[in-house]
């Protein structure tokens, strides 16, 4: 138990030391990316825990070109992607698509699945800082923080659909 608890808490720091950087390279180096090939290398990134999930993940791609920090879009994605595979439904198979669109001068992502969803009185809380959904899911409530800072601080942002039972879509605005 005891070596449990040091190897939780050894990866709260090194995740929380991750936060810090992140929040001290806001001005990271932009480049443009093709959206595809930052959801193949997320999807190659987690393929065990696809697999193991039995998960389908599909995706439609309607706009591709992206000007952003290479890291940040994809701890963006993977992020997202992540959750969806953690939080899916025990007696359904999880289906994830990802899509993205272009509205006015924003790139939206939407990533959405059919898990176990949010309560509506959990939805704003979920963006915070440590905030854990269900203890027995292993995290450490630093990821959908560390993807609204991002978001925020690029001039964008982040709206999260969701049913209780039925599933969640995130949907993510970034400027083009």
């Amino acid at each position: 138990i005891v070596d449990s608890a040091l190897k939780k808490m050894h990866k709260l720091i090194n995740e929380l030391t991750e936060v810090r950087k992140d929040t001290s390279k806001y001005k990271a180096e932009e480049e443009m990316l093709h959206f595809e090939d930052i959801l193949e290398d997320v999807r190659l990134t987690l393929n065990d825990n696809i697999s193991a999930a039995n998960a389908i993940m599909t995706s439609k791609i309607n706009i591709s070109e992206i000007t952003f920090s290479r890291r940040k879009l994809r701890t963006i994605v993977y992020n997202l992607v992540n959750n969806a595979l953690k939080f899916r439904a025990p007696k359904r198979q999880p289906k994830i698509l990802v899509t993205t669109k272009k509205q006015k001068d924003f790139m939206i992502i939407s990533v959405k699945d059919n898990g176990i969803g949010i309560k509506k009185k959990n939805l704003e809380s979920i963006f915070s800082k440590y905030y854990r959904l269900e203890n027995e899911i292993e995290g450490s409530g630093i990821g959908l923080y560390l993807v609204k800072e991002i978001v925020n601080n690029s001039g964008g942002k982040i709206l999260v659909k969701s049913q209780a039972g039925r599933g969640t879509e995130f949907l993510v605005y970034l400027k083009t």
